[in-house]
């Protein structure tokens, strides 16, 4: 089975209706393109904004059942698609930055809120979500064990190989930062360590302070009758904004995965308490 994801890799409009009518227009041009799954960059209802003053923050959020979240599943069902619609999530004390996946009947197969917010930055005035998700997505044509992880999820191990025990063949990314060659690299060692396929969606340059270069990982660093290694990176974006197609050859993965020696295979829990020391 191939799988096309389209990396909606858009500058953001003025206001929560702009995101709205620019959103369900890429998302319909992604099914032109013959797409299964269409990505949004992060937090994608207010462009990634994140005002310091609680009450402003706490009107730009939208509730999970909003009228924009809710415009993203029928649209996802009309046009029998997938659609990973970011937003800022209405909670208390502080909102949510958050991902829903529908598939293509519209139903909501997963709801992630980011785990490891930026702290350090504007993402203190948000909430951090408490558990990483794994779905089976039906694409029609088969189905695919998908997760999500949110842009500074992508730097702790931790939260791909939590994804990959719960099963996750593919881990859609949503992200909002300058893609650079260390942030780059380690979505490619997330992607090889656990044998699965990473694709990460950025706002375009002249989103401050994004670059593009949105990126699908397939998680195959060799096959067995080739010699040497293959770059697992399938996709990587211009800095323009634009609507990125790339195709997921989910046999080869899965072939790729039955045999090759990373992931859960040689792991040794036993010896790793540390981890769970705080």
């Amino acid at each position: 089975m191939k799988v096309r994801i389209a990396l909606l890799q858009l500058m953001p409009e003025k206001d929560l209706r702009g995101q709205l009518e620019k959103g369900i227009a890429a998302c319909q041009r992604a099914r032109e393109m013959g797409a299964d799954i269409a990505l949004f960059p992060e937090m994608w209802s207010d462009g990634y904004a994140i005002p310091q003053d609680p009450d402003v923050l706490d009107a730009l959020s939208v509730e999970e059942d909003s009228a924009f979240v809710s415009a993203f599943g029928k649209e996802a069902a009309r046009l029998q698609m997938a659609i990973g619609i970011t937003f800022l999530e209405k909670h208390r004390p502080k909102p949510l930055n958050s991902m829903i996946l529908f598939d293509r009947q519209g139903s909501i197969r997963l709801h992630y809120s980011k785990v490891h917010t930026c702290d350090f930055d504007q993402e203190k005035a948000l909430s951090h979500g408490d558990d990483f998700h794994v779905c089976e997505l039906d694409l029609g044509k088969g189905k695919v064990m998908t997760g999500a992880m949110i842009c500074f999820d992508r730097e702790f191990p931790e939260s791909a190989r939590i994804l990959m025990l719960k099963g996750a063949e593919i881990v859609l990314a949503p992200n909002a930062c300058p893609m650079e060659i260390n942030r780059l690299s380690a979505l490619r060692t997330r992607a090889y360590e656990n044998m699965l396929a990473v694709c990460t969606c950025n706002y375009p340059k002249g989103q401050p302070d994004c670059n593009g270069h949105s990126t699908v990982f397939d998680g195959v660093a060799w096959l067995e009758d080739e010699d040497g290694v293959r770059d697992m990176c399938i996709l990587e974006a211009p800095e323009e904004e634009g609507i990125y197609l790339a195709e997921i050859d989910m046999d080869m993965l899965l072939h790729y995965r039955e045999r090759e020696v990373m992931g859960s295979r040689y792991r040794r829990p036993d010896r790793y308490g540390i981890l769970t020391e705080k």
